[in-house]
């Protein structure tokens, strides 16, 4: 009996086992009873005063983090009204209502706002304003996502994205004040108190308002790497390089998250272009002092190649950097036996490093569903039987890589089909571009909508919509 009762008192001095929370799990709250304790790995977030919340432990670095796109948590992705309005418009023109629902879906998703003229910016301030407004009513912090894009002699080694600046006549004079205006419109909304003696970091820290972050000048820098031979290239190297430095210098006063783009594996991914590409960038980096908020690359931008394959597509043969994880990270060695030669397969992240730049990646899944559908890798104009991809998240599978994103909104055109056209591009008319096809954007009145190249992205999403 005594045996028994020394027993039970040691087991009252046990303190009752506390399963630990998972991610997403709730962990506290107004009249929760539950484990307040979070897996490891996960921090317990206030949502509310009802609901608390298990999250990953905040990487103070990635913008993402907590920022979620299905409007759950305590931050959101804004939704670009403007592309909002081009889904509703497609939507209203198509007559099946179950491919209609699914369209309808689309405008739930963020997409990046694209400012490619300079008459479009005074919009943004529009934007800023109104995610400012959607977070002063809800209480949920917004982040914005815009494309930077509009360097003189854009587009240099193709046709259907050609700027409205010319290098020769002011372009990057032009080009610069254009990023000052992008500038003022980000200082007047996310950091109204913003003044000359005040840091990038307070601008987040005491000033806390509308998070931004900006994908800089798609198919620019990655053309220094491998068209060099197009004259106009060769021509436009020092402006690009002085204004891309600029726009990370700029934007870092205000605090806006950066990538510059770094085309895809089928571009910069070969073992050729690799070693050449990561000096480039790190470069940059250096050269424009090494900004606080120049937060790393974005690749596949408007592309179609999936993160991490299952497979090899066959137009990827024979480079081993195959999809965009093998080109960010996926480095490795091996021997053939039959020679007894140590190959080596080499990635752009470990080549930054090496170099000084710790690079942190998102990567453009909005049209990557589909393998298996271009004629050669280098098809990038309107490429037939796309679907929309991977869902925009940080659950991406390595460190490295911030998030997966939609950076080219799905449905507007890459570049007209019509010969006849200035604009033309020889790669909208390859027998992998989907025709006829509109003008990729080309006025602050223009939308490019492409109605059955968006329908076909809906029919073909993977995951289904």
């Amino acid at each position: 009996m005594f045996k028994f009762s020394t027993l039970l008192g040691l087991v009252a001095l046990v303190p009752a086992f506390t399963l630990a929370v998972g991610e997403w799990g709730q962990c506290g709250g107004i009249n929760y009873t539950g484990s307040t304790t979070c897996d490891a790995g996960l921090v317990c977030n206030v949502i509310n005063d009802y609901y608390h919340q298990c999250l990953p432990t905040p990487d103070a670095g990635n913008p993402y983090i907590g920022y979620d796109v299905s409007h759950v948590l305590w931050c959101q992705i804004y939704l670009s009204p403007y592309y909002a309005d081009e889904v509703a418009a497609a939507v209203s023109a198509i007559s099946n209502p179950a491919l209609a629902a699914k369209a309808a879906s689309v405008a739930n998703i963020p997409t990046f706002i694209w400012f490619d003229v300079v008459a479009k910016v005074p919009t943004l301030g529009t934007y800023l304003a109104d995610a400012l407004s959607i977070q002063q009513s809800t209480g949920r912090n917004q982040l914005v996502q815009i494309v930077v894009y509009d360097l003189p002699d854009r587009d240099c080694a193709a046709l259907a994205s050609n700027g409205e600046f010319s290098i020769a006549n002011n372009g990057l004079a032009n080009y610069k004040n254009y990023v000052d205006q992008i500038v003022a419109q980000i200082a007047r909304t996310c950091c109204p108190l913003v003044t000359s003696a005040i840091t990038d970091l307070a601008c987040l820290s005491e000033y806390p308002q509308i998070r931004v972050v900006a994908v800089v000048e798609p198919d620019s820098l990655a053309n220094m790497v491998t068209n060099l031979n197009v004259p106009k290239c060769a021509g436009a190297q020092a402006a690009y390089t002085e204004g891309v430095t600029y726009a990370l210098q700029k934007l870092n006063t205000v605090g806006v998250y950066s990538y510059v783009d770094a085309g895809h594996a089928g571009w910069l991914g070969w073992p050729a272009n690799l070693g050449p590409a990561a000096q480039l960038f790190a470069n940059l980096y250096t050269n424009a002092g090494s900004p606080s908020f120049f937060r790393g690359l974005a690749t596949n931008v408007a592309n179609y190649n999936l993160l991490n394959a299952p497979s090899p597509d066959p137009v990827t043969s024979p480079n081993a950097n195959y999809d965009e994880i093998h080109y960010i990270n996926v480095s490795d060695c091996f021997v053939l036996i039959w020679t007894s030669l140590t190959i080596c397969i080499i990635a752009l992240a470990p080549e930054l490093s090496s170099r000084g730049f710790p690079a942190h990646f998102i990567v453009d899944q909005g049209r990557s569903a589909v393998q298996g559908i271009r004629g050669a890798w280098g098809d990038w104009c309107n490429v037939d039987n796309a679907g929309f991809g991977t869902r925009p998240t940080t659950s991406t599978g390595s460190s490295l890589i911030d998030a997966i994103v939609w950076v080219k909104p799905g449905g507007e055109s890459d570049g007209t089909s019509d010969t006849s056209a200035v604009r033309y591009d020889g790669h909208c008319g390859l027998a992998s571009a989907k025709k006829p096809a509109p003008e990729a954007m080309a006025s602050v009145y223009s939308h490019s909508s492409f109605q059955a190249y968006f329908e076909m992205l809906v029919a073909n999403a993977v995951p289904a919509l």
